[in-house]
């Protein structure tokens, strides 16, 4: 349900479950952490998803077995965000709850023009992973988290671009061309280059 394709030092990993709207299961994130601790030598990582959705967030089945508590959801975005090579999410489709996890650690967000998004945490009664209203706020500030997180908005793609939840609006035939060609420049530098421009970018740490 994890698909994963290396060529030329960049790593594809794809959501492969588009019949249950790549709905995300313990052992798909499980395997998720386990790809990005091993990309420390990747040049760039994308991630994507299979059919017309990104992810519709957690596999409900699995929220009532506890997965909705558990740590692994931030050890996977704690595993992304500290990649040292460029990571971008390539948001083929609608972005929901828990996967936003993914999509706000990596270094750049792009998006099909159909793609909503939206984190439904204040309807269902559970609280947001604990590193993702922080990451959003530092992209689109308290309120419109807020908005997202607390008022239970649905935002569209062009909403998301102008908030700066996503970097760039891609047709759905160029979305992975868009995001392997971000990666050529990362891929041609010494190594290290990409490491150290992007750590001058991050600048301190989050807590």
């Amino acid at each position: 349900m994890i698909d994963l394709d290396i060529s030329g030092g960049v790593w594809t990993l794809t959501l492969n479950r588009a019949e249950k709207a790549n709905a995300l299961s313990f052992e798909m994130l499980e395997r998720i952490a386990e790809i990005a601790s091993d990309a420390k030598a990747a040049r760039a990582v994308i991630i994507t998803g299979a059919g017309g959705v990104f992810s519709a967030g957690a596999d409900l089945s699995a929220v009532k077995a506890g997965l909705a508590t558990s740590d692994v959801w931030e050890r996977v975005s704690g595993a992304i965000a500290d990649l040292p090579g460029l990571t971008i999410a390539a948001l083929n489709g609608t972005l929901a709850g828990g996967a936003f996890g993914m999509a706000l650690a990596c270094d750049i967000r792009l998006a099909v023009p159909t793609a909503k998004f939206f984190y439904p945490v204040m309807k269902l009664g559970y609280l947001p992973q604990p590193s993702d209203p922080v990451r959003m706020a530092a992209l689109i500030g308290p309120a419109r988290t807020k908005m997202l997180l607390m008022a239970g908005q649905k935002i569209t793609a062009d909403e998301a671009l102008s908030y700066g939840l996503i970097d760039r609006i891609c047709a759905p035939d160029a979305l992975m061309t868009t995001a392997q060609a971000l990666c050529k420049d990362i891929c041609a530098a010494a190594p290290g280059h990409g490491a150290a421009i992007k750590a001058m970018c991050n600048g301190p740490a989050l807590d």
